[in-house]
């Protein structure tokens, strides 16, 4: 991608319980309908929504995608019901990266799949998404988002290694040092920019 048609900003789910928790929680059958948003993530998406649109960044003229998620569906429904926008469109291609056997473990293991990372962007220790699959699903979405829109602002609905991985692609580093680029912090928005 040289050129966007589009301005993209991204905002990772704030806290949710299985941050609170502790635990890594990447499957489908179990994320799409529990582990939402904890009081404090709501709090968290409330604050930041408010400031975006507060500063015009974000208003209701905004097209959200987010990652089917409870605790992304959660998090863009806020930003929906704060912005004044009509529909959230749902997209697979946002959602978390697949942890494989790290399942429902403790969030610590994370870090062991951030070390395979940097060694392979193409590893699928213990059965964990690799970066580069992960990359490459959300670049086939902001494709398709660009045939499809032009001079809008899309607002994405993520999670936290989904968006570094994407993050690396707009600051032009190696898909292997997402975790070089700054933490994206629960509930945080930034604007991708090539």
């Amino acid at each position: 991608m040289k050129k966007l048609h589009n301005r993209y900003f991204i905002i990772r789910h704030g806290e949710s319980k299985a941050n609170v928790a502790h635990i890594l929680l990447s499957h489908p059958k179990e994320g799409t309908v529990s582990f939402g948003l904890s009081a404090k993530g709501k709090k968290q998406v409330k604050i930041s929504v408010s400031k975006n649109k507060k500063s015009k960044i974000l208003d209701s003229d905004i097209i959200i995608y987010s990652s089917d998620f409870l605790r992304a569906r959660e998090t863009a429904e806020i930003a929906k019901k704060l912005l004044g926008i009509e529909k959230i469109n749902f997209h697979k291609n946002l959602r978390e990266r697949y942890f494989g056997k790290f399942d429902k473990t403790s969030l610590d293991n994370i870090k062991i799949a951030w070390e395979h990372d940097e060694k392979n962007p193409n590893h699928k220790h213990k059965g964990v998404e690799s970066p580069n699959k992960v990359l490459k699903r959300t670049l086939a979405l902001i494709s398709k988002l660009e045939k499809k829109y032009k001079d809008k602002k899309i607002l994405l609905v993520s999670h936290g290694d989904v968006l570094q991985i994407l993050h690396t692609h707009f600051s032009k580093k190696p898909v292997s040092q997402h975790r070089k680029i700054p933490h994206l912090e629960t509930a945080e928005i930034r604007e991708l920019k090539l």
